[in-house]
């Protein structure tokens, strides 16, 4: 390993090319980072005197020369800071600059300028990332930029730079430094460096981390396929909104399946390497990641209601509405077993509306749910394969205390008293009463839900003569009650209305 403190425009002004493995995440900073960056710019070009500011280490594994000495740059550790600083050369150049000094930057910082096809850039990023910030580099602002990140930053920084001295903003960036470490594959092991810089999980998603353990220690053909075939189709799954909130959630729940233990939400990365170690490791990589594939499908069709059987994705929709996430690992295993044809969908349609009865039940009947995790997470050992649902509703018959099913009896007393309107989940029960036995399907979100004993606590005075003189207790006891609850469209005229209106 050497490590040398530089500039970052003598950093980038080397004939060279950086490459993004595909493995690593794609372009994510967002004009909050970029207005950071921007400021601190701002103050350090105010003054002449010596004063720097140090933007971090850039790790990189240097690859080879080309036949023109541009040497290729592999860079595990830097691309956000690396591909904004270009953006923000890019908005320079596109600036109230004269053309000679644009391309003169452009020649320097952007390009290789006897650099030959895609040597030709700087940067490669990875996917559509790419593309994108090649036409900015080559002034094509009118194509396509299709990635989110590289358009909105690119226009952040144009904006900064409308009101701006161009040479004042250069002598800014002159003044940033870096550290830059470069690593030699026959010595070095990337992989341990990148979680040293990245030990405290701030900066990238415990996915994240899962995703370049996994693909970083492969050889470049081997990345790829897995990376195309398996972990790039299961972000496509997620979606770019879900996939960094959800992704970990899902990794949570597979390892807890595998290990049958349930990993903290900040620890699902270490848990994952011993996990994968325990399983061959890098030996039996491809059977690893495509059952995370697998399970990542059942995930997203239950957790993003994408299941195409339409019985079984308002059985989906039901649950979520429940916010019963903490049963995905039950339920993660049971959509195995439907996917392997060892039960149909009848029966995985009532295992989906028994777990649907048991947590509503219990929310009923004011059971605690912060048992609910274990209880799940340990449920489909219970199950006898040769006698699968009956098997499974012994076990949850017979679970007492703190797991209990709450019975006809407990369910119906409490039922008629429980406050069914402040609840987060309320649209659950609304659509189950609202829909039994219908061939048309209503949709309860489209119509309000109108209290037919008000809520006002000035009752008018038909109400109280209908309520009797406890006409105050009758209000604070039922006002919220399934019995003084309906669902209409006419809320508004209907009002405080007395009940025979």
């Amino acid at each position: 390993m050497q490590a040398q403190e530089k500039t970052l425009i003598d950093f980038l002004r080397a004939k060279q090319q950086f490459t993004i493995p595909i493995y690593q995440r794609t372009y994510s900073w967002t004009p909050k980072q970029c207005l950071k960056l921007w400021q601190d710019i701002k103050e350090i070009s105010k003054s002449d005197e010596a004063k720097y500011h140090f933007m971090g280490p850039i790790v990189r594994i240097k690859q080879k020369l080309d036949s023109s000495e541009i040497s290729e740059q592999v860079i595990i550790d830097g691309q956000q800071r690396i591909t904004t600083i270009l953006l923000l050369l890019s908005a320079v150049i596109n600036s109230n600059i004269n053309k000679e000094r644009a391309e003169e930057l452009r020649e320097d910082f952007l390009i290789n300028k006897h650099g030959k096809s895609n040597l030709l850039y700087k940067m490669m990023l990875t996917q559509e990332d790419r593309s994108s910030l090649i036409n900015l580099i080559d002034n094509r602002l009118n194509e396509e930029i299709t990635s989110k990140r590289i358009k909105e930053n690119f226009e952040f920084f144009k904006e900064k730079m409308a009101n701006e001295n161009p040479e004042k903003i250069y002598s800014g960036i002159r003044k940033l430094i870096v550290v830059d470490i470069c690593l030699d594959p026959k010595y070095d092991n990337p992989q341990l460096i990148f979680e040293s810089l990245n030990s405290t999980g701030l900066e990238l998603s415990q996915a994240d981390l899962i995703r370049n353990f996994i693909l970083m220690g492969l050889d470049t053909k081997h990345q790829e396929d897995l990376y195309y075939n398996y972990w790039h189709a299961m972000e496509k799954d997620f979606g770019q909104a879900n996939y960094s909130v959800l992704f970990d959630r899902f990794m949570r729940d597979y390892l807890t399946i595998k290990n049958r233990n349930i990993p903290n939400i900040k620890n699902v990365y270490e848990t994952f390497k011993n996990y994968f170690l325990k399983n061959g490791g890098l030996t039996n990589v491809d059977a690893i990641i495509k059952d995370i594939h697998k399970f990542s499908q059942f995930y997203t069709k239950i957790s993003l209601e994408k299941e195409v059987n339409k019985k079984l994705n308002q059985a989906f929709a039901d649950l979520n509405d429940l916010k019963v996430d903490v049963a995905y690992p039950f339920l993660l295993s049971v959509y195995d077993d439907f996917a392997q044809n060892i039960i149909g969908e009848e029966i995985f349609l009532e295992i989906l509306n028994l777990i649907q009865s048991y947590v509503f039940r219990r929310f009923v009947c004011g059971i605690p749910t912060n048992s609910l995790n274990k209880t799940f997470a340990n449920l489909y050992e219970s199950i006898n394969k040769d006698d699968y649902l009956n098997s499974l509703k012994a076990q949850m018959v017979m679970m007492e205390n703190y797991r209990k099913f709450p019975n006809d009896a407990e369910f119906i007393k409490e039922i008629k008293e429980k406050d069914l309107y402040n609840i987060r989940n309320r649209n659950f029960w609304l659509r189950r009463f609202e829909n039994f036995g219908r061939k048309e399907f209503v949709r309860v979100e489209d119509y309000t839900i109108e209290h037919i004993m008000p809520q006002n606590p000035n009752l008018s005075e038909d109400w109280k003569r209908e309520l009797g003189s406890n006409f105050k207790e009758i209000q604070d006891n039922y006002l919220h009650t399934l019995g003084n609850l309906t669902l209409t469209g006419y809320n508004s005229e209907l009002s405080d209305k007395s009940f025979s209106k």
